[in-house]
């Protein structure tokens, strides 16, 4: 079977205030390159796979010289498309301690907010590929980007292909006019893998339980019942019954170094919990939940059944809590390595 993974998104520059200063604290900015589809592209290449990512950036040096860093990686880019006057920017200010991190999003009248259905050639796209990978962040760019999201997964249906999506709600990009239940349930009719934590099945989804105001206030506390999640993925099973799998990523957050992760997967009869981890003097967390779907996505890529898959995609997420930056820069035999239990951190010589 072919196992070549096709990831559609937007990608951004990223500017970071250093260490952990507040943003422009001082005159400078570290500039690299992220965004949540690119990130699990970039996480899928590092394993091992076939991957392509497609994108709406400017031909410019900033585009070109985003395309290229995912082309290190080993990410195929040939399908990208080139139009549009400038990339997407976001600024990361990192909290530590009580204080937390910051987004501020600079994306408005970006390449792929622009961009129309008909720019993609979809078929070309996905000739020769088995999985394709969406989020609810390009939905919720624009009303354009939002009909482009739809239009491929409409087409990857039509092709054969298993479709996975993040739901990953972003309120502060939901702004053209349109509430994300509105998009995102249109979008999700047409996938196989929904991904996502509590908060994005609840608010891009507009999928809630009786007692949502008892299980929010749990999680607020870093408290985490079970019962809940099994329950809230059930009820996205009955809103949705195309999907064959709902996966859901469970931080319990001490501090904003200092977290507990783990995640919970529902087929539609069995209902299966992670091994958890205490991550404590986190580095960067952005990232981090796409780090999980580029692990589930190769676990099932790859046969594994859905408890392995499960715990390769929390190891992997759990070492992009160790790496600076949006990409997940680790192997699959790495993440191997943290399943059969080296938590030691020491030297490797």
């Amino acid at each position: 079977m072919n196992k070549r993974v096709v990831s559609f998104g937007e990608i951004m520059l990223r500017l970071k205030s250093p260490g952990f200063e507040r943003l422009f604290q001082s005159p400078v900015l570290e500039a690299t390159f992220g965004g949540g589809e690119a990130n699990v592209a970039v996480s899928l290449a590092n394993f091992g796979n076939d991957v392509a990512y497609v994108t709406v950036v400017p031909r410019n040096l900033v585009g070109e010289s985003c395309i290229a860093e995912l082309r290190r990686f080993g990410v195929d880019t040939s399908r990208v498309v080139y139009a549009g006057d400038r990339l997407g920017t976001y600024y990361l200010e990192t909290g530590t301690n009580q204080r937390p991190s910051v987004v501020v999003y600079d994306r408005a009248g970006s390449s792929i907010s622009t961009a129309q259905p008909g720019c993609v050639d979809w078929r070309a796209v996905f000739s020769g590929a088995s999985w394709f990978h969406v989020t609810g962040i390009t939905p919720a760019i624009s009303q354009s980007a939002a009909d482009l999201t739809l239009e491929a997964v409409q087409i990857a249906r039509e092709n054969g292909l298993t479709i996975s999506c993040d739901y990953n709600y972003r309120k502060n990009l939901w702004k053209y006019g349109k509430k994300a239940p509105q998009v995102m349930q249109e979008i999700v009719q047409y996938v196989d893998i929904g991904i996502a934590n509590e908060e994005d099945i609840q608010q891009s989804l507009g999928v809630n339980l009786p007692d949502a105001v008892k299980m929010n206030a749990a999680i607020a506390k870093g408290e985490l019942d079970l019962d809940h999640y099994r329950a809230l993925a059930e009820n996205v099973f009955v809103l949705f019954p195309n999907l064959k799998k709902q996966a859901i990523t469970l931080r319990k957050s001490y501090s904003a170094d200092h977290n507990g992760w783990s995640a919970c997967l529902y087929n539609g009869h069995d209902f299966m919990v992670s091994h958890s981890y205490d991550i404590t003097d986190i580095v960067d967390r952005v990232g981090g939940g796409d780090a999980f779907s580029g692990g589930l996505i190769h676990g099932l890529v790859n046969g594994m059944d859905d408890q392995a898959a499960l715990e390769f995609a929390v190891a992997a997420s759990c070492l992009k809590h160790t790496i600076p930056g949006d990409l997940n820069r680790v192997s699959a035999a790495e993440v191997e390595k943290l399943l059969k239990g080296d938590r030691s951190g020491r030297v490797q010589r």
